[in-house]
């Protein structure tokens, strides 16, 4: 065999081998995106968050704060721990639909509106929907991939497979 078929076949066995951890980037990055985002609003107290959500037309400001805050900081433990993935994908995406539609959408698609330069720093405008668009993607995907390596959902796949292999 060639050396080129050779390091052809060996690479294609090095990413058969690594398949299952492909989507633990996605969920990592996932789950601290949503995490950091519910930090930085309980920090910087509800309240502020409410106060805002109530400019922008938001019913219910205070309720959908906590609801927000919840959300965001339930989501994003779980993601890390790649718990309960696919049940939590859901209100994930709706909170991020609801941010395209309320917050996002006049501003347009992408995320990063260079404005100026100033002392060497960029100053940005307001970001669009691109970035929450690629949080449902990344969602999506991990919704509808199988619990993988290192993950609280793995273990609980294989343990509730060996405890029915028990019980048969």
């Amino acid at each position: 065999m060639s050396t080129l078929a050779t390091r052809i076949s060996a690479w294609l066995d090095t990413r058969e081998r690594l398949a299952p951890y492909a989507v633990i980037p996605l969920r990592l990055i996932v789950g601290f995106g949503f995490l950091a985002h519910g930090l930085a609003k309980w920090s910087k107290g509800p309240e502020l968050f409410a106060g805002i959500l109530h400019g922008t037309g938001v019913p219910l400001p205070h309720l959908m704060a906590w609801i927000t805050i919840a959300t965001e900081l339930t989501v994003g433990i779980a993601f890390l721990l790649g718990a309960f993935v696919a049940l939590l994908s859901i209100p994930a995406i709706i909170l991020l639909a609801i941010a395209i539609f309320t917050v996002h959408l006049p501003y347009g698609f992408s995320s990063i509106k260079l404005i100026s330069v100033n002392n060497g720093k960029a100053q940005f405008g307001p970001p669009g929907y691109e970035c929450s668009l690629l949080y449902i993607a990344c969602i999506i995907t991990l919704a509808l991939t199988a619990p993988k390596p290192w993950s609280v959902d793995k273990y609980r796949s294989l343990h509730s497979r060996h405890h029915k292999s028990l019980n048969d």
